[in-house]
């Protein structure tokens, strides 16, 4: 049986209403642990993406040479130099709203390290690119999200592409549940699988995402939405969702061909308010 999709009423009726009241507490402080010598960029469009996606405060834990690239684009930000290589066991129990860690990280031990020391904490945990590996869950409240591609996706499970590509919905309902995670497989019609058996299906995005950083950006705003929502899941199918959203908005009068991954953050205030007219 397919899955339902993820609407666009199911977005307006979901989305986190700001608080008149409210203050940068109110929504969360997140930590991103991304970015390196050789991909700086993958913790801009992350950062990017986290920061217009709802939440209060954002420190981005990223190598010492790439925060001075970093901070005349995203000074909103605060950073933790060398931050993913120096996490620690108290790191998950600081008071972060949700953590993402992997883009712009190569699998390493020092990543995997710190991604079983992150599993140890109670907050929502995103896992992308270099984070992605073959591994066991531990049983917890809050939940952890993978974000592969098909290439990912495989070397994480097993399973080969082409046996993935024949069955995505079941392929990716069946290891949800047996990892115990929300799984997102991106690409066409993207695929969200919860550990519950759950499963929806993405409307939105087009061919403009199939180029470099749109994954990180996707990355950011996970991140980001899972501050201001109280619902995790809701918070994962609206990220998705308007991610796919600007992509489509940006190619009404552009080609397809020519959208950057920045872009998708530059559309995205004008995107997120019309679902909340």
């Amino acid at each position: 049986m397919e899955p339902k999709y993820w609407t666009e009423d199911d977005v307006k009726a979901t989305l986190p209403i700001r608080d008149a009241k409210g203050h940068k507490g109110t929504y969360g402080t997140a930590l991103l642990l991304a970015g390196s010598d050789d991909m700086p960029g993958a913790a801009l469009l992350a950062g990017l993406g986290a920061m217009r996606s709802g939440l209060g405060k954002l420190v981005i834990g990223t190598s010492a040479s790439v925060i001075p690239l970093i901070v005349p684009v995203l000074p909103e930000a605060t950073y933790w130099r060398d931050g993913w290589a120096n996490v620690t066991e108290d790191t998950a129990e600081e008071g972060y709203q949700a953590i993402a860690i992997g883009p712009g990280l190569e699998a390493s031990e020092t990543v995997n390290k710190a991604i079983e020391l992150l599993l140890k904490g109670n907050q929502p945990l995103v896992l992308d690119a270099g984070a992605l590996s073959e591994r066991s869950y531990p049983k917890r409240k809050a939940p952890i999200v993978l974000t592969p591609h098909p290439g990912e996706f495989s070397r994480i499970t097993g399973m080969e592409i082409k046996e993935l590509q024949q069955d995505r919905v079941g392929s990716v309902t069946y290891w949800a549940k047996k990892l115990g995670v929300t799984i997102v497989l991106k690409g066409e019609e993207t695929v969200i699988a919860f550990p519950d058996g759950n499963c929806r299906k993405n409307p939105t995005g087009n061919a403009a995402l199939a180029k470099g950083g749109t994954g990180d950006t996707l990355t950011g705003m996970l991140l980001g939405m899972l501050c201001c929502h109280s619902n995790p899941k809701t918070a994962v199918l609206n990220a998705v969702y308007l991610h796919g959203a600007c992509a489509a908005k940006w190619t009404e009068n552009r080609s397809n061909h020519t959208m950057l991954a920045h872009q998708l953050t530059d559309v995205l205030p004008e995107v997120w308010k019309q679902f909340e007219e």
